[in-house]
C-alpha cells in the first residue's frame, strides 16, 4: 500500500503562511525573472488563468480582479518543503519525495485505520507549518497518484467525487464497483504518465476514460505505446510495478542555468554568470557524490529581440573528473572566453556537467596523472567545509570571488521585483508580533 502525500497549491500555501491578508484572494507565483505564472491559488484558477500564462497578459487582473503576483521565492519554498516532508514521514515506514511538494509513502506493515492515521497526519501538517495537504492511498504508486488527484478534485470542486473522498482518498478500502466509478469519472489524461500527446492517441482509439485505460491489455499498450505505459497499466490493474525509492539514483548529468534580468553584453558579467552557474552545478554533484569529467557552457541571445543573433556552446574537458568547485568554476569561465563574440545582447547562459562517475573512483584516477605534470591539488577537506557553511549559513555564504558577489549589484541576476521576505532562514526577515 502506498500514499502520496501532496501540498495544495504549494507555493502560494508557503506565501499565505506568512500572509493571511491572501487567502481569498487570486495569487499567481511567477517564474523566473517574473515571466509567466508558475503555481495559481483555487481564486486565480477560477478567473481562467492557465498555468504558464505569460504575466503581461494577465496583470490588468490586478485591478480588474485584485489578482496578486509575486517572485518565486525558492528559498522559502524549500524550506518550508522540508518541514513538511519531514511530518509527512510518520505516515509509514519508507519516504521518496519526488518533488517540492509531492511525497510518496510506503505503508507496508502499518496496522489500523489507514484513513484515520492519514487525516491526523495532515491536520498535524496543517497545524504545524500552516500548509495545506491531500493525501491518496491505493495498493501501486500511480493509483496513490490518482487517488491523491481526486481528493484535491473532492474538495476543491464539491460533487465531482463523492465527499468523503476530500483531503484524503483511499482507493484500497472501496468496493471494486465504487473504484470503477470512480475511473470512469476521471479523465484519461489525469493519469500519471500520460501527457497531452498519448492522451490525445488514446482518446483517438476510443480510451476517454481511466476506466478504458485500466481495461485494456498491457501486451496491445506495449506494443503500440511501449513499455512505460503499459507499466501504467500495469498498476491501474493493481499491479505494482515501482517501489518507493528511499534514495533517487544520482544524475547523469547536472545543469544550472538561467535566463538574465536583462541582456547582458560584457564578458566579465557572463563569466560570472557561469562562475555562479558551475558553483551551483558543483554543490549538487558533491551532494550526490559524483565527478565530472567534463563541462559544457552555452550563451545565447534571444531569437525575439531585434540585433545580431547568437547561440554558441562548447564543451571543456576536465584533466582529471573532479568535484571541486575552483576547478570547474575556471572550466566554466574559461569556455565562455572562448565562445565569447562582442556586440551581442545575451539574455541566457548556462553551464552543464557531463560523464559523471562515483567519487569513489577518485583514487584510481589519481594514478593515472602525467608524471611530467604537477599533481592536482585535493580540496575535499576545503569543499566539504565550504558546503557544511553555506548549508548553516545560507547559499553563498562561502563563494568563489569570480562569481562577483562581493563586488558591485550583479547586471545578470534574475528580475524579482516581487520577491517577499525569506521568512524562515534569514535572521532579518522572521516576522515580529506586536502587542
Amino acid at each position: 500500500m502506498y500514499a502520496l502525500v501532496d501540498g495544495n497549491n504549494f507555493y502560494v500555501s508557503c506565501e499565505r503562511v506568512f500572509r493571511p491578508s491572501l487567502n481569498g484572494r487570486p495569487v499567481v507565483v511567477l517564474s523566473n525573472n517574473d515571466g509567466c505564472a508558475v503555481a495559481r491559488s483555487n481564486e486565480a484558477k477560477a478567473l481562467g488563468i492557465p498555468m504558464g500564462a505569460p504575466w503581461f497578459q494577465i496583470q490588468h487582473l490586478q485591478h480588474a480582479a485584485g489578482l496578486v503576483g509575486l517572485s518565486a521565492n525558492f528559498t522559502l519554498y524549500g524550506d518550508m518543503s522540508d518541514r513538511m516532508m519531514s511530518l509527512a514521514a510518520g505516515l509509514g515506514p519508507t519516504q521518496e519525495i519526488y518533488s517540492i511538494d509531492e511525497s510518496f509513502v510506503g505503508l507496508h506493515g502499518v496496522r489500523g485505520d489507514l484513513v484515520a492515521r492519514a487525516r491526523q497526519v495532515r491536520s498535524r501538517i496543517l497545524r504545524w507549518t500552516g500548509l495545506p495537504t491531500c493525501i491518496g492511498m491505493a495498493p501501486t504508486k500511480t493509483l496513490a497518484k490518482l487517488a491523491n488527484h481526486i481528493a484535491k478534485t473532492a474538495e476543491r470542486k464539491p460533487g465531482s467525487y463523492p465527499a468523503e473522498h476530500a483531503q484524503v482518498c483511499h482507493l484500497g478500502t472501496l468496493p471494486a464497483q465504487d473504484v470503477d466509478d470512480v475511473l470512469a469519472a476521471t479523465a484519461v489524461g489525469e493519469v500519471w504518465g500520460v501527457g497531452p500527446r498519448i492522451a490525445k492517441q488514446l482518446q483517438a482509439v476510443g480510451i476517454h476514460t481511466v476506466l478504458d485505460l485500466a481495461r485494456m491489455n498491457p501486451a496491445t499498450v506495449r506494443s503500440g505505446w511501449g513499455v512505460v505505459l503499459e507499466r501504467t497499466v500495469r498498476e491501474l490493474q493493481g499491479q505494482p510495478c515501482m517501489s518507493v525509492d528511499d534514495a533517487p539514483a544520482p544524475k547523469q548529468q547536472i545543469a544550472c542555468t538561467r535566463s538574465f534580468g536583462q541582456p547582458v553584453c560584457d564578458l566579465p558579467a557572463l563569466v560570472q554568470a557561469v562562475s555562479e552557474f558551475a558553483t551551483r552545478a558543483a554543490q549538487k554533484l558533491r551532494q550526490q557524490h559524483s565527478l565530472a569529467a567534463g563541462l559544457l557552457v552555452f550563451v545565447r541571445t534571444s531569437p525575439h529581440r531585434a540585433g545580431p543573433q547568437c547561440s554558441r556552446s562548447v564543451v571543456v574537458p576536465l584533466r582529471l573528473p573532479t568535484d571541486d568547485t575552483l576547478a570547474l568554476v575556471q572550466a566554466a569561465a574559461e569556455g565562455m572566453r572562448r565562445m565569447y563574440v562582442p556586440g551581442h545582447a545575451f539574455v541566457k547562459a548556462g553551464v552543464m556537467l557531463l560523464d559523471l562517475l562515483p567519487a569513489s573512483v577518485q583514487q584510481g584516477l589519481l594514478a593515472l596523472e602525467p608524471a611530467d605534470e604537477p599533481p592536482a591539488r585535493d580540496r575535499t577537506r576545503l569543499m566539504t567545509a565550504v558546503d557544511a557553511i553555506n548549508e548553516r549559513y545560507g547559499q553563498g555564504t562561502v563563494h568563489s570571488a569570480a562569481t562577483g558577489q562581493a563586488g558591485p549589484p550583479r547586471t545578470w541576476g534574475m528580475r524579482q521585483e516581487r520577491l517577499t521576505p525569506q521568512y524562515t532562514t534569514r535572521l532579518a526577515d522572521i516576522p515580529v508580533a506586536r502587542a
